[in-house]
């Protein structure tokens, strides 16, 4: 299965740098899906005008970096239980997000390698993708056919559950799991806390974690805390490399939206044409919009973040002594172990089998 998953990987780079590779091992994919795979990442944005070729290029790339073999293999060590007997196997449903390309492959993968059956319902803006990753595993190894089903409708019949939605979807989803094991995911955001003396390459990388996906992921950073001297144009400078995002229909729509509503209620912004820059207590922040507050000391933000710890999904930082942080640019290329929300999902579908 790991030597199955690193090919898959190796397939899915080339749709990541847009550009057919000469090895051999791929010729047979490469035959029969790359130029279907390309038509969908070119088509996607027809009927989800945030999935641009770009971001599905971005998503693939993550997933390419996931499924490297050593990766794999080390991820695996914790459980050595899997993938589960036969008797053992379960029926797991997986409700799919659709914020970002791909969100619910993990989940995917998670439930694949542990060697329960997988029964999905993917989100209708992000159908397309995981359906041909999925063909393409069951071409490679036959007997996942009996594994992977997907559906449009409601999940039903399943031995366990693990769905990703809102903060309103998810009393839904407690409610009508309540008598199987489940993972119940909310909206989550994350937040950047800079030193004051980052680079510009570190700005730039933190712009990454803030702008791809359009900052539609729960691992973008919608909110910076910066030091209370901190010259905050710095940083927008800096970010003006991204005004290009403003291009985008749908994205621009929204910074017009946020800027009209601000102008109206008297509210103070910075504008640096990539988004909105607004000092606010909150994290979560509007599309186009990037909330920042001002620090005295790390240890009051230590705090503030602790406190707010089941509403963060990623601390983007160099500064040390922030839990399971990342430095800025790595907030979209998570670990196979970065599980969302720290629910271990490996765990559950271990626990699941006994």
């Amino acid at each position: 299965m790991i030597d199955i998953l690193g090919l898959t990987g190796k397939y899915l780079h080339q749709h990541a740098v847009g550009k057919i590779s000469s090895n051999p091992e791929l010729a047979g994919l490469n035959t029969k899906y790359f130029e279907r795979f390309e038509d969908v990442i070119h088509e996607e944005h027809i009927t989800n005008q945030w999935f641009t070729p770009e971001s599905i290029r971005s998503a693939l790339g993550g997933l390419s970096f996931m499924l490297d073999p050593s990766k794999l293999n080390n991820w695996l060590l914790k459980y050595p239980s899997l993938p589960v007997s036969s008797s053992s196997q379960k029926t797991v449903g997986v409700v799919m997000a659709g914020n970002i390309p791909l969100v619910g492959f993990h989940d995917f993968l998670t439930v694949i390698i542990s060697g329960h059956r997988f029964f999905g319902k993917p989100s209708s803006k992000d159908d397309k993708l995981i359906r041909i990753i999925a063909e393409i595993l069951t071409d490679l190894h036959p007997s996942l056919a009996n594994s992977i089903r997907f559906t449009d409708d409601y999940l039903k019949n399943a031995d366990a559950q693990i769905a990703t939605g809102s903060n309103n979807s998810s009393r839904y989803f407690n409610y009508y799991f309540r008598d199987i094991p489940h993972i119940i995911r909310k909206n989550r955001s994350s937040v950047a806390i800079i030193s004051g003396d980052e680079s510009r390459d570190e700005l730039l990388k933190l712009g990454q974690d803030i702008f791809t996906y359009f900052g539609l992921g729960c691992r973008n950073v919608t909110k910076v805390y910066i030091p209370k001297d901190y010259d905050v144009t710095i940083l927008l400078e800096a970010l003006e490399d991204f005004k290009d995002l403003s291009n985008h229909n749908k994205y621009a729509n929204n910074i017009d939206y946020q800027r009209s509503v601000y102008l109206m209620n008297r509210v103070v912004f910075l504008d640096n044409g990539a988004a909105l820059f607004r000092e606010a207590k909150e994290i979560s922040s509007p599309v186009g919009v990037v909330f920042y507050e001002k620090y005295s000391e790390l240890d009051i933000v230590r705090e503030e973040l602790a406190n707010l710890k089941d509403s963060i999904q990623c601390i983007v930082t160099k500064e040390e002594g922030f839990e399971d942080s990342v430095l800025p640019g790595q907030a979209q290329s998570p670990e196979l172990w970065d599980y969302a929300d720290g629910i271990d999902t490996l765990k559950f579908l271990t626990d699941i089998a006994n």
